[in-house]
């Protein structure tokens, strides 16, 4: 049933952005036992491994649009479940932030002022990297997110390990590119921070929509090139 897969994949996106934003939010800086950029990077990790297991099953736990599209584009997802799917996936990814923003707002010193977990790129961006260089770096780890997601969900990958090579994949794509964009390579995590914080990081949300969309479609189309499926359409992972 259809309503089953859109209801996973809202709870399914409500986790990663919860627990991933959460950690940066709550405990990357806390003080003396902050858990700083790698935890960070691992509570994104590891909220996708948990996640893939729980609901794998129903809805092939998508979570991001830009996953969503690219199988699509790679010929593992039908093109007419797309926009249920990212809107479900958005809609997660909202009620994870007013409940973060509800939790994080009752701390003394919280201030949104302080990014809320957003991606941006200037001025905004962790490093102050260009706005080129951030788009090049969410296309690009995108597009390998896609393209790990496509291998280790073919029919011929090792059976049972393509949450923890999901998983572990986002934890590495996070430890790279945390400086440069706070990482996105999810257009429905990005909207739901930047929605509290409006401003700034509503101005620069096209840009975490743009790029990994465009990174999905090139990471599913380039596997879909270089490995035959060896039978009919599955969800992904």
């Amino acid at each position: 049933m259809n309503a089953k897969k859109y209801a996973a994949e809202a709870i399914g996106t409500f986790w990663l952005t919860f627990a991933g934003c959460g950690s940066a939010v709550i405990a990357a800086g806390f003080p003396q036992v902050g858990i700083g950029l790698v935890g960070v990077s691992l509570a994104f990790g590891l909220s996708v491994v948990t996640m893939a297991y729980a609901i794998g099953h129903i809805s092939g736990c998508h979570l991001n649009p830009a996953v969503t599209v690219g199988l699509a584009a790679g010929g593992r997802f039908p093109a007419g479940q797309i926009i249920p799917y990212i809107i479900a996936q958005v809609i997660g990814a909202i009620v994870a932030a007013a409940v973060l923003y509800v939790i994080a707002s009752g701390a003394a010193g919280f201030d949104l002022a302080k990014g809320f977990a957003s991606n941006g790129y200037g001025e905004h961006s962790p490093g102050h990297y260009d706005a080129v260089v951030c788009f090049i770096m969410e296309v690009v780890m995108t597009m390998m997110f896609l393209f790990i997601i496509m291998g280790a969900t073919h029919g011929n990958a090792p059976a049972g390990f393509a949450p923890l090579a999901i998983g572990l994949t986002l934890a590495m794509i996070h430890l790279v590119s945390i400086p440069v964009t706070n990482t996105s390579v999810n257009p429905a995590r990005s909207t739901g921070p930047a929605l509290f914080v409006g401003g700034w990081a509503l101005a620069q949300l096209w840009m975490f929509w743009v790029a990994p969309l465009i990174g999905g479609v090139l990471g599913g189309v380039i596997y879909r090139w270089l490995s035959a499926e060896p039978t009919g359409m599955v969800e992904g992972r």
